[in-house]
């Protein structure tokens, strides 16, 4: 039997970093526990895939197929769009808002949402968007998608980080404290752990473990793993998940099961073989050539037949999946 996956060191307590304020809501406590229950052991610990060597041979066959995508950490720097590179700024908010602006969109859209929010507010003018009408923000946004409903999560979220801490900015959890928090925030030498991260970032409301695992990899530059829908589509195609698991408990399960040091890489390049390789999707009906498949064929002696009909069943899960992207 393999070992069960945990992790070998304590999870910080819920509520630790952050007060989350008096009377948490039922569905903000319950993403809190689900989130310290599987930060110390994966939901499904017999699973026995994928194991180190499984991730590393994946991560090899992804970036020799796509020799394009850089799979090395780069720096995030404020010349980025945080909405079209899920977050890659320095500025944490900056960040967690584009991170939500590119929710259940193209990277094109994302985009251009983000620059109407620049257009109209200024960048980074937390206060303007915070206080505006919502409908400006909506009109702002609205090449996005979802306009409405990202309006008010982001609203709330500004909202809701200065009453906590005084000030619109969330860089403590970068290991920067701002200097006019006037004491409601602690000063600190060392890093904000990731599970302290993890847990502020998911206590507010409209963001899921997808979006603080995004702001974690790509802004804080943490060893995370987000899943998102390509990745949680050939994850399933690869067995690396159990058939009935979800995009939260898969990203539980792979945020153990694969090495730090490939976190980076083979999530940035899962995402791009996702969104341009047509042969392990459903719709071409599983029939297409695809560098996983002969990957699944040589090392899971897997055959053609079998591949077909995993192609599409996983196709079929990854569309029920995404109408629950996030809350």
């Amino acid at each position: 039997m393999p070992p069960k996956l945990k992790r070998s060191r304590s999870p910080t307590p819920v509520h630790s970093l952050a007060d989350p304020g008096p009377g948490l809501s039922p569905h903000k406590d319950k993403k809190l526990k689900l989130l310290a229950s599987h930060a110390v052991a994966s939901p499904f610990p017999d699973y026995a895939h994928p194991t180190s060597a499984e991730a590393a041979q994946v991560h090899d066959v992804l970036a020799s197929a796509h020799p394009n995508i850089a799979p090395a950490r780069s720096a995030p720097a404020d010349t980025n769009d945080s909405a079209g590179t899920c977050g890659k700024v320095p500025n944490v908010l900056e960040s967690l808002i584009g991170t939500i602006l590119s929710q259940n969109t193209t990277s094109k859209n994302s985009t251009a949402a983000k620059r109407g929010l620049d257009q109209k507010f200024g960048r980074n003018n937390f206060a303007a968007i915070a206080h505006a009408p919502k409908q400006d923000v909506v009109d702002a946004i609205r090449t996005g998608g979802l306009a409405n409903k990202k309006a008010s999560v982001i609203q709330k979220i500004l909202q809701e980080v200065k009453g906590r801490h005084g000030v619109y900015s969330l860089q403590h959890l970068a290991g920067v404290v701002d200097s006019d928090t006037k004491g409601k925030q602690k000063a600190r030498g060392e890093t904000v752990s990731d599970e302290e991260a993890m847990q502020e970032l998911v206590s507010y409301d409209g963001v899921g473990s997808k979006t603080a695992s995004c702001v974690l990899l790509f802004c804080l530059g943490r060893a995370s793993f987000p899943v998102d829908t390509h990745v949680f589509r050939l994850s399933k195609l690869l067995g690396w998940v159990p058939s009935k698991a979800d995009r939260i408990t898969a990203q539980a399960h792979l945020d153990l099961a694969i090495p730090n040091e490939l976190k980076y890489g083979l999530h940035v390049l899962m995402v791009g073989h996702g969104r341009r390789c047509q042969g392990c999707k459903g719709g071409s009906r599983g029939k297409g050539d695809c560098v996983l498949k002969k990957w699944l064929r040589d090392h899971r002696a897997i055959n053609d037949e079998q591949l077909e009909r995993m192609s599409v069943k996983v196709e079929e899960d990854g569309v029920e999946d995404v109408k629950t992207e996030e809350t």
